[in-house]
């Protein structure tokens, strides 16, 4: 026979995880009780193993006093044997035989020689010593025999005595407790079982209010802990694992929000480029040049959000420093600046050396410059000034405008996500500029800073690593 036999257990714990409880309430009372039941098993039949050993005994020591009393009304000292009859021996006389040797000397009424008792009792008899034997034909009796008087010299004695005893009392008390002990058995069982049930479910109570409160925080967004006071010592340890699992999961869902908030920040101006150009485009029949210069500034639009998106994602997926590489700084300041500039709008001055060399891609220094750049524009009232200059292997690029400055109350709060000066001033925005161009700063191991003490407008200050 080839191949093998699988294993069994499997299959039961299979079958029995199918058809028994569901719950853990259920499936450890049924454990409890499992175990409650092995153990009264047990007890119960070392108990009526005991008992009926202890009739037993009774039974035995009730049969060997009849035998001696018998035994001493037997006079083997002359032959042949004799029974001495003494006053109110009639008791002693009752389911008692009397041997001389192979000769019935007194017998039961009721049990002749020739009965299957009466040859049970000869055959004890015959042996010619102490024995006990069980005669099971309808009623239980025990027999039990004692030699009496000295023995010949065949080492037989002169005569035996023979007692019986119905054993019917004895086992029905032995079944009677059998029965209340089941039925004991049975009632300890069930109130063990709903004690178990209760205790279980009592112990379960806080899994049930932690589940419960998990459902009415919403727990992600929720600031609540489940670890609180109070509970088990498991149930505190799992709290405090589910609320680091709930801190990760956070954690995650506020860099995806940060995320869509900065793209939808940075893809904004891009977008309004060329929601501008096709209007404009469309507004009359344009010639081939403008339609090419159109497309041109589409094109340009539709790369910066290229540039924007590939950037941020890059960020977004670092887990230390951004990728290395190098830029021409005033170069990329320079387009930026066109791009960023409205022929209504402040007039936009770039200078700087022209080695100046960052420590950072281009995209990702218009993604720092690009905030400051738009918030300069915003609020300045002529003109805007950005400056580049190299000190010490490191790259700066000065952003400067002749607005109205940031108030000294809202400094602290400058680069705090979503956080405006005056959100009813006009000017359009999230919040969100600063803190990100500051964040892909760090990220390349520079800074941007608010210089404070200027005494007219605002003055921003990147810090950038050398290339």
């Amino acid at each position: 026979m080839t191949g093998t036999a699988r294993p069994r257990r499997p299959r039961i714990a299979a079958a029995f995880a199918r058809r028994g409880p569901r719950t853990l309430r259920g499936r450890l009372s049924l454990a409890a009780l499992t175990c409650a039941a092995s153990v009264m098993v047990l007890l119960t039949v070392v108990c009526n193993l005991v008992v009926r050993h202890h009739l037993q005994r009774q039974a035995d020591d009730e049969l060997h006093t009849r035998v001696t009393a018998v035994a001493a009304t037997v006079d083997t000292r002359r032959t042949p044997v004799r029974v001495l009859e003494t006053t109110d021996d009639a008791p002693l006389d009752t389911n008692v035989w009397i041997y001389a040797g192979p000769r019935l000397l007194e017998h039961p009424a009721s049990a002749p020689a020739g009965t299957p008792l009466g040859r049970t009792a000869a055959r004890l008899a015959a042996h010619g010593d102490r024995r006990c034997a069980v005669h099971d034909a309808g009623a239980p009796i025990r027999l039990c025999a004692a030699p009496v008087g000295a023995p010949d010299a065949h080492g037989r004695p002169a005569a035996a005595v023979v007692a019986a005893l119905d054993l019917g009392p004895y086992r029905a008390s032995a079944a009677t407790l059998l029965w209340a002990s089941l039925a004991l058995d049975g009632a300890v069982l069930a109130g063990a079982y709903v004690l178990t049930w209760l205790a279980v479910g009592r112990a379960l109570r806080p899994v049930t209010e932690m589940t419960d409160q998990a459902t009415r925080w919403s727990a992600v967004a929720s600031p609540h802990r489940l670890a609180g006071t109070g509970r088990p010592a498991e149930l505190t340890r799992l709290g405090a694992s589910l609320d680091e699992l709930l801190d990760r999961i956070r954690a995650v869902l506020r860099h995806e929000q940060q995320l869509t908030r900065e793209l939808s920040h940075e893809l904004r101006t891009p977008l309004a480029r060329i929601t501008a150009e096709l209007d404009w485009w469309r507004a009359r029949p344009r010639t081939a040049a403008e339609t090419a210069a159109t497309h041109a500034h589409l094109a340009d639009a539709a790369d910066s959000m290229r540039s924007i998106c590939d950037t941020l994602l890059d960020d977004a997926r670092a887990t230390a420093h951004t990728a290395p590489g190098t830029s021409d700084a005033v170069a990329t300041v320079r387009r930026l600046a066109d791009r960023l500039t409205r022929p209504d709008g402040p007039a936009v001055t770039v200078t700087g050396p022209d080695a100046a060399v960052a420590g950072v891609p281009a995209p990702l220094l218009e993604r720092i410059v690009g905030p400051l750049a738009d918030n300069a524009l915003r609020y300045a009232r002529t003109a805007v000034g950005i400056r580049v200059g190299r000190a010490d292997g490191t790259t700066s690029v000065e952003v400067t405008d002749d607005g109205p400055g940031v108030p000294p109350a809202f400094v602290a709060e400058l680069f705090r996500p979503g956080s405006r000066a005056d959100p009813a001033d006009g000017h359009g925005g999230a919040g969100l500029g600063l803190p990100l161009a500051r964040r892909l700063a760090r990220a390349a191991g520079g800074e941007v800073a608010h210089e404070a003490g200027e005494p007219s407008g605002a003055r921003f200050v990147v810090t950038l690593p050398g290339g």
